[in-house]
């Protein structure tokens, strides 16, 4: 910068005039800014998840928090704030300081169909509210019901809630998340009744399904593949319309193509990394950069794959955000042909 500034003096004989001295008060915040990015982050940062510990986002966000801990050389500190579908965590974050330390995993409900579940009363804009960075991971639902239950497989099941419309249970994560739209679009396309009782998140959901109290979860991998392989839980589907056979434990358990042929129900979903809106463009290219780094870590795939996951990334913030801007239709057909409904 020196050199820059003294060829202008040498040149006019030593004289800075007015001009010189406006052009170089307008470039030195220019020159500054990047100086700042180079310096971020200085502290720790906090990565929202909008749902308890123990579920497939709680999972997401910590394999992504340690690696990208290391990448940043702060801390990622993860925190739970689950309830109401996810909105409170996204208000939470939408409402944040535009700085880059407060983060949100945020995902497919929550940006493409929240809108439409409540009615379009949620307190945030998912497009105009986040400066959304990149997609981290990609899975599907998974169908378990208790090992302890007479329901050998799928077909099994369905007659048995043919029989008794409403008697069977199914707990999840909460109203209006992944698992209450896998059962609404199973049940209209099965046509079947079957009792939807939401907890707030999927960890105190699961333990009922393991004790008995619900007769069935419908609901991410990660969390549940664990007690299907040690035999507390039996799997009888999965959400999406092909199989996962990369999965352990799952290589012979079918996709809602083979179940329920002609439905197109295909229940993919995605966790991001976002912030909120009005991040400076060197800072969410930082976050960006470090998200998508840590995403393709061999070590992350090698720890979500066996969860049902696999890494997803988006080239960037503006690639992401077209990407959910083109997904929220097929989502909001989902939930009007589910027919779910939140207050």
């Amino acid at each position: 910068m020196s050199d820059e500034v003294s060829a202008p003096m040498r040149a006019g004989g030593g004289r800075v005039g007015r001009r010189g001295l406006l052009l170089g008060a307008l470039a030195a915040p220019a020159l500054l800014r990047p100086a700042r990015a180079q310096g971020f982050p200085t502290r720790s940062i906090r990565l929202v998840v909008p749902f308890t510990p123990g579920g497939a986002a709680d999972i997401t966000a910590r394999l992504m928090g340690e690696r990208m801990s290391a990448i940043l050389g702060q801390s990622v500190v993860v925190e739970n704030r689950g309830g109401a579908g996810g909105n409170i965590a996204a208000e939470l974050v939408a409402r944040s300081a535009p700085d880059g330390y407060t983060l949100f995993l945020g995902g497919a409900t929550i940006f493409c169909a929240n809108k439409d579940l409540y009615g379009g009363r949620i307190p945030f804009d998912p497009m105009k509210d986040f400066t959304h960075l990149s997609r981290v991971s990609i899975g599907t639902t998974l169908l378990a019901v208790n090992a302890n239950s007479p329901w050998r497989n799928f077909a099994e099941f369905i007659s048995a809630a043919k029989e008794k419309p409403g008697a069977l249970t199914m707990a999840s994560s909460g109203q209006g998340t992944i698992s209450h739209l896998s059962l609404s679009k199973m049940m209209q396309s099965a046509g079947v009744q079957i009792t939807h009782v939401p907890y707030r998140g999927l960890s105190p959901a699961l333990n009922d399904v393991l004790s008995g109290a619900a007769d069935m979860l419908f609901d991410g991998i990660p969390a549940i593949i664990p007690h299907v392989r040690d035999g507390r839980l039996r799997a009888l589907a999965v959400g999406s319309a092909k199989r996962v056979a990369y999965v352990p434990g799952l290589e012979n358990v079918p996709g809602m193509a083979e179940l329920l042929p002609g439905s197109g129900m295909d229940m993919e979903f995605w966790y991001s990394i976002d912030g909120p809106a009005g991040l400076a463009p060197d800072v969410a290219a930082r976050l960006h950069a470090a998200t998508v780094q840590a995403a393709k870590l061999p070590d992350y795939k090698e720890r979500l794959q066996p969860l049902g996951f696999m890494p997803v990334t988006d080239e960037s913030p503006a690639a992401f955000t077209r990407y959910i801007e083109a997904e929220t239709p097929a989502w909001q057909e989902l939930v009007r042909a589910s027919g779910a409904r939140l207050e």
